[in-house]
């Protein structure tokens, strides 16, 4: 969830996302453009700018969604037998999450069977947490490598495990759909902070699994 206006510059920066990382985990002013994450629905309510569609918009998540793909068709060359992709992350620079952080990823591994993911060393993603005036957002350099970021006051007004599944919908290769409604986890702050639906929808949880089975050649034909 951040300003619309932050995301042409996080198509530009997604090759170097994974040199920065958040500047501190207090005042992470200085972090890395996002490459995606839900918008607030109201700016009165939140104070981050409510979201209304852009080019700019568009271009940041085909970008972060050709990112991802290079990282899926990685995983399944290096090992192309696998039943499911794990996917591992850490959630130890965003300990205040840790509850947040474990149930999406209870979510998504109930959800889909072609990509599992694991908490351990030498992760994939990180979860960070701090305040940034642009909200929660993820970044990946391409390679398998990323993190995700969370904002404290953002958790605060909208369902915070929402969001923690949201941004970790984009590590998997979804987009931003702000139009779509509460029942749509990819809709992020578009529904408004009433919203408590942290559980993907049929349509996402197949996305998920398709592009986890085929990687970059999914890419190619979407």
């Amino acid at each position: 969830m951040r300003h619309p206006q932050a995301v042409l510059a996080a198509a530009l920066s997604l090759t170097a996302a994974l040199a920065a990382v958040p500047a501190t985990t207090a005042t992470a002013t200085a972090a890395p453009s996002p490459a995606g994450g839900p918008a607030a629905a109201s700016a009165a309510a939140s104070g981050y700018a409510a979201y209304a569609g852009s080019g700019e918009n568009a271009k940041a998540n085909k970008a972060f969604y050709e990112a991802v793909m290079r990282s899926v068709a990685e995983k399944r060359a290096a090992d192309p037998g696998a039943l499911a992709v794990t996917v591992v992350y850490s959630a130890a620079n965003a300990p205040s999450f840790r509850t947040q952080i474990a149930r999406s990823t209870q979510i998504w591994n109930s959800s889909v069977s072609n990509v599992k993911l694991q908490e351990g060393s030498n992760p994939d993603f990180r979860y960070y947490e701090g305040n940034d005036s642009r909200g929660s957002y993820a970044s990946t350099d391409g390679h398998g490598r990323g993190y995700i970021f969370l904002d404290y006051r953002q958790n605060q007004i909208y369902n915070s495990t929402r969001v923690t599944a949201h941004e970790t919908g984009h590590v998997l290769g979804l987009p931003d759909h702000y139009s779509g409604p509460c029942s749509e986890l990819m809709s992020g702050g578009g529904p408004g902070p009433s919203c408590q639906n942290a559980q993907p929808n049929a349509q996402e949880r197949s996305r998920v699994d398709y592009l986890w089975r085929n990687g970059l050649a999914a890419a190619k034909v979407s």
